[in-house]
């Protein structure tokens, strides 16, 4: 399954319209097997110090598993 964490302009906020067209839009424009299949609205991503994404965090959080050590998390 595809999940998409999205960071929204200031002032916007999500909606159920807004996750539909944007599973539309990635359907036209990659294909239809790279259509998410949760799209999850966030005011940032979890970085590292050097200001790598850290992936592990949010597969961790969309798991619904434990996160691990975040001694190298941005603050």
């Amino acid at each position: 399954s595809i999940q998409v964490f999205v960071i929204l302009k200031a002032g916007l906020t999500g909606s159920k319209e807004l996750e539909d067209d944007l599973r539309e839009h990635v359907g036209k424009e990659i294909g239809p097997i790279a259509r998410p299949d949760k799209v999850t609205f966030v005011e940032s991503l979890p970085k590292t110090r050097s200001g790598k994404i850290m992936r592990r965090v949010l597969k961790a959080k969309a798991m619904g598993t434990e996160v691990g050590d975040l001694s190298t998390l941005e603050e």
